[in-house]
């Protein structure tokens, strides 16, 4: 694949949409989700084993996760990656600064919002960094500042798994930041954690949350990827390098360790599924959200080239580059409300090619049922979106990026 993600989309990125769904930010209660979950993801656990590129067996971490990528889709060179990361936090920081939030957040031109509580979760996303890293710099502005409130607080301690935060199972200091990222290469069925025991970074490394890999895989539901799988997807490590950088300048007194995720190909009710199942993970105090995804893979060589200079709501495209940050919106518009039917629905409609559509979809899912049990409610706000070119003929193409951040309320 090409450094602005144009790379091949795996088949949970260009499966037809889901079918129609009601949304779950309906008044009817959510279900607790145990039975939910094993009958909903019965077909996931099939996805494990060879074919597929995970295994079902013992979570414990068997390989440090090389930094496949660098030297191609970003610097290998220690000190130059982190001029180019600091470069763009720095110009992410003074933007949010200088330019106040239009349009309630979903602005081309707006900054990271700090209005309002402490970051729990960001979108950022993948591809070169000479790419999309400038918008995602707008999302790990979020990561750097929970960071630094983590570290003034080092007594926060690894939750019991039931979301009262209450910090019953394990010992202090630790800070886990979860990615939940897509397959671009292997076909899952399911979800996987990553089986490794540190992720490799040029900035430094990054050591694997062992204790809440075991607590998922426990659960009967996730099975491990294997090392040639991991080091493979690229949306998981695009994020690893950032993770770094804020660390390092948050300077941070707390244990942090990251657990990547991959999500498959997964159905409406298994993203459901998967979702009531992490949520109590997701609202410990001390995690942090990170998913990863791009927004439309806009041209032929993706098959999607839709465009009109007028958009179904009436709206004027002076061309087409407006047409799809259009559609991109309408789909922004459905995640920062919360909705995970309605973005079902909206991918149904218009078959927009968000390649993190699933991770995304689980995500929103959490969110849901961590509002309806009343453990956590955020305010989810996109704060920068850009194009890796803008389109103006038919015969050209382009990757939309877009970095949110969801806040406490």
């Amino acid at each position: 694949g090409t450094l602005d993600d144009s790379t091949r989309l795996d088949s949970s990125a260009t499966a037809s949409a889901p079918a129609a769904s009601k949304d779950s930010s309906s008044s009817t209660k959510r279900s607790p989700g145990t039975s939910l979950v094993r009958k909903a993801i019965a077909t996931a656990k099939m996805g494990g084993g060879e074919g597929s590129g995970t295994s079902t067996q013992a979570a414990e971490g068997t390989y440090v996760r090389r930094a496949n990528h660098a030297g191609s889709w970003y610097e290998s060179n220690p000190r130059q990656l982190n001029q180019t990361l600091g470069r763009y936090l720095s110009d992410a920081a003074a933007a949010d600064n200088s330019k106040p939030p239009k349009d309630g957040g979903t602005s081309r031109s707006s900054g990271n919002e700090r209005e309002g509580g402490v970051p729990r979760a960001i979108i950022s996303p993948h591809a070169g960094f000479s790419f999309s890293g400038p918008c995602a710099a707008y999302a790990f502005l979020a990561l750097r500042e929970a960071l630094v409130a983590a570290s003034a607080n080092t007594s926060t301690s690894v939750g019991d798994g039931n979301g009262d935060g209450d910090g019953d199972g394990g010992s202090g200091g630790i800070f886990t930041v979860v990615v939940l990222h897509p397959s671009h290469h292997v076909y899952l069925a399911g979800a996987a954690v990553s089986g490794a025991t540190q992720l490799q970074t040029p900035i430094g490394n990054l050591a694997v949350d062992d204790s809440l890999r075991n607590e998922l895989v426990q659960t009967g539901e996730f099975t491990t990827m294997k090392q040639h799988v991991d080091e493979a997807e690229h949306s998981g490590e695009m994020q690893y390098p950032y993770i770094a950088q804020v660390i390092q300048d948050s300077n941070s007194a707390a244990d942090v360790r990251v657990l990547p995720i991959m999500i498959g190909a997964v159905s409406t009710s298994q993203e459901q599924g998967f979702g009531e199942l992490l949520a109590p993970y997701l609202s410990r105090s001390n995690v942090f959200t990170v998913v990863s995804s791009d927004f439309c893979h806009w041209g032929t060589r993706f098959g999607f080239s839709p465009h009109s200079l007028t958009a179904a709501d009436g709206t004027p495209c002076n061309d087409i580059a407006d047409y799809i940050e259009w559609l991109d919106r309408q789909g922004m518009n459905q995640i920062e409300l919360q909705r995970p039917g309605a973005f079902a629905d909206y991918l149904r409609e218009h078959s927009n090619t968000i390649c993190g559509r699933h991770p995304i979809s689980v995500w929103l899912n959490s969110l849901a049922t961590n509002r309806d049990r009343g453990t956590e409610v955020v305010d989810v706000k996109f704060v920068k979106y850009d194009q890796s070119s803008r389109v103006r003929h038919v015969s050209e193409s382009s990757v939309s990026y877009a970095s949110s951040v969801a806040r406490l309320r």
